[in-house]
């Protein structure tokens, strides 16, 4: 009986193993059929030479010569307006009254005090020359006497101050108080601007530090005139780096008699500034711009068969679509100029023979 088991047990597990192997033979075989992805079609650029105009290029903003917001340094009431929005003003141009009646009827009781202190300190004189009053006592009076004074001056300091006036000469911007408003000390009342001439501050990399000097000429451009170039000079070079962009600060003056420029608004800087510099480029197209760092995929030729390969590159100004190379790559190297979104370190790829993107409508 058991004989009997064993010889039935011994030939189903050599029935099911056939039918495993049997199965696991197909398998192979479908696997082996299976053809592998043809390699990725991509666009190539190669790394060029280019001499371009020693023209430095940058973006800024401008910012007025002079600007505030005019304000009060006492507390009061407004009693009068003499200022509508968008005025033009002279310096000292008389802008808001504060209410300062009750000050006037203080400063008529301070002088009347003056006047006293005066005749007393005048008797005071009469009579220390006769020995009538002590010194002491004439001490006194001269020392009241410009006690009083001294209590004017500041009363009429304070009337003074209630009658706000513009500091320099501009343009007003709109008014943010009205007539009877009370206002706290330093209260807003409206900005005033000095917009000729104008500064312009803009920023560029440490490596240009030697083709700026102070009085070198710069046009900008501004979105709002697009046909028209605006001439200024540089005025003044940060003395220092910043550490954090390791970008020098620049500051131009440009002159704004038809107050065209505006503070505030964006600006293109050129700035000529001596022989062509040799440079190598790539189209833009060909770099992938990332907030950690900008990279490239290289070609690469091995066995007869292209890959591909991630760079990180450190990339300069940009001109007509093409990118200036600073560092990363050098003169003559490939890299892909169309197709990185599908590709990955180490995949082969095939390079397709039309021209890369950027360089088509040039023809580079």
């Amino acid at each position: 009986m058991i004989k009997r088991i064993v010889v039935v047990l011994f030939l189903t597990l050599l029935v099911l193993g056939g039918l495993f192997g049997f199965k696991f033979y197909q398998i192979q075989q479908a696997i082996n059929q299976i053809k592998p992805p043809p390699p990725a079609m991509v666009a190539a650029a190669t790394v060029k030479s280019e001499n371009w105009s020693t023209s430095l290029i940058s973006v800024g903003s401008f910012t007025p010569v002079a600007g505030v917001y005019v304000s009060n340094e006492v507390a009061g009431k407004i009693k009068a307006l003499h200022f509508h929005s968008g005025q033009s003003i002279k310096a000292g141009d008389l802008l808001l009254e504060l209410d300062s009646d009750t000050d006037q009827a203080e400063l008529a009781g301070l002088q009347a005090e003056l006047q006293l202190a005066k005749s007393r300190l005048q008797r005071s004189e009469q009579m220390i020359q006769k020995k009538f009053v002590s010194q002491a006592d004439y001490d006194q009076h001269t020392a009241l006497l410009e006690q009083a004074a001294a209590a004017v001056h500041a009363k009429r300091t304070r009337i003074d101050k209630k009658m706000i006036r513009a500091p320099f000469a501009g343009e007003l911007g709109i008014r943010e108080v009205n007539l009877g408003q009370y206002l706290a000390e330093g209260a807003a009342i409206v900005s005033l601007q000095q917009l000729d001439p104008i500064h312009l501050d803009f920023t560029l990399p440490e490596r240009y530090v030697s083709q700026l000097a102070v009085n070198q000429i710069i046009t900008a451009t501004v979105q709002a005139y697009p046909n028209r170039e605006f001439r200024g000079k540089i005025v003044a070079l940060n003395p220092s780096v910043e550490q954090d962009t390791r970008a020098l600060k620049v500051r131009a003056k440009l002159d704004n008699k038809d107050k065209a420029l505006r503070p505030g608004m964006f600006a293109q800087v050129h700035i000529k500034s001596g022989n062509p510099l040799t440079v190598l480029t790539l189209p833009d197209t060909a770099i992938t711009y990332n907030p950690y760092g900008n990279s490239v995929f290289l070609i690469q030729q091995t066995d007869n068969q292209f890959t591909v390969q991630s760079r990180q590159i450190e990339t300069g100004q940009t001109r007509d679509g093409r990118v200036e190379i600073v560092g990363g790559l050098q003169l003559g190297d490939r890299v892909v100029s169309a197709g990185q979104v599908k590709l990955r370190n180490g995949m082969p790829v095939n390079i397709d023979g039309q021209p890369a993107p950027g360089e088509r409508e040039t023809g580079q």
